[in-house]
């Protein structure tokens, strides 16, 4: 049976509310989206079926049995999963876009306006709120090291390694923003940054990790970029930077290790980038002079 749309809300902020994140993806469950586009859930996911080629892993993934319990424990809407012998599958933005060419119909074109809209909203919420988000993990490690145990559990968690290779896609943006995230974190005293493209977003960026040294090496600096440097420098002072015409690829060093990234900082996901750790020559680093 048909889901009457008059007996849901569909605003973006309602839709907000349907947003998990599962494997550091935001997404989508299969039968919210079903509600949302009034089709049975077994006609959306049969629809897919037809046109699995346009749904790679980065589109639409089944959960797992754990996944599937941690919903169910923490949503009671999906109470009925928990004994259904399949698990349920979630859509990504990529996955929700897609949707409405294939179903092909107005409800679903026009409901896929407005969730993607409430992807686009949780995406500005996380990235404006990174700052509140770190100081909330300080905090929580601060009380781990009271206890040994929690200690030692959590290095090991934090142990994932970062892969050495790896292609992001356009529309990956969040995606790009939380892997770049991640290898600062792993930064224990000194990163370099070679981009000739640069923007305000790129301090904004260091200054989640004031305790750092950032070296920024790139072809030139606009009057209003060094009006901007020198307002991040006045408080945070641990910025330097060295203007070189003799790069044309983008690298990140992190301490001693090279990662070379396809794209600009202020670029990432909006165009299709590969990334890859490489050795460089600490050399490479001194043909650029000192603003």
């Amino acid at each position: 049976m048909k889901h009457n749309i008059n007996e849901i809300i569909i605003s973006s902020d309602s839709i907000k509310d349907m947003i998990f994140t599962i494997r550091g993806k935001q997404v989508l469950v299969d039968r919210d989206l079903a509600i949302l586009y009034q089709v049975e859930t077994k006609v959306l996911n049969q629809a897919v079926k037809r046109n699995i080629e346009r749904f790679p892993d980065d589109f639409r993934f089944q959960l797992s049995d754990e996944e599937k319990n941690e919903l169910v424990t923490n949503c009671d809407r999906f109470k009925n999963l928990k004994h259904s012998t399949s698990n349920p599958y979630v859509f990504t933005e990529l996955g929700v876009s897609m949707l409405s060419a294939v179903l092909k119909s107005q409800v679903a074109i026009n409901i896929s306006i407005n969730i993607i809209r409430a992807f686009v909203d949780m995406r500005k919420f996380l990235i404006s709120n990174a700052s509140i988000f770190e100081r909330l993990e300080k905090t929580e490690q601060k009380l781990i090291k009271h206890d040994k145990n929690f200690q030692k559990i959590f290095e090991l968690l934090e142990q994932d390694d970062i892969p050495s290779q790896g292609i992001f896609y356009d529309g990956q943006i969040y995606d790009a923003y939380v892997f770049v995230n991640t290898l600062l974190k792993k930064a224990k005293k000194d990163v370099i940054l070679i981009d000739n493209y640069i923007d305000d977003t790129v301090l904004t960026l260091f200054s989640k990790y004031h305790k750092l040294n950032f070296t920024l090496i790139t072809k030139s600096v606009s009057k209003k970029q060094k009006l901007d440097i020198d307002k991040y420098n006045s408080q945070y002072r641990n910025l330097k930077i060295q203007i070189s015409s003799k790069f044309h690829d983008r690298f990140l060093v992190i301490d001693d290790t090279t990662y070379h990234i396809g794209a600009s900082l202020k670029d990432l996901g909006k165009k299709v980038f590969a990334f890859s750790n490489i050795k460089l020559d600490k050399k490479i680093l001194e043909l650029g002079y000192e603003l």
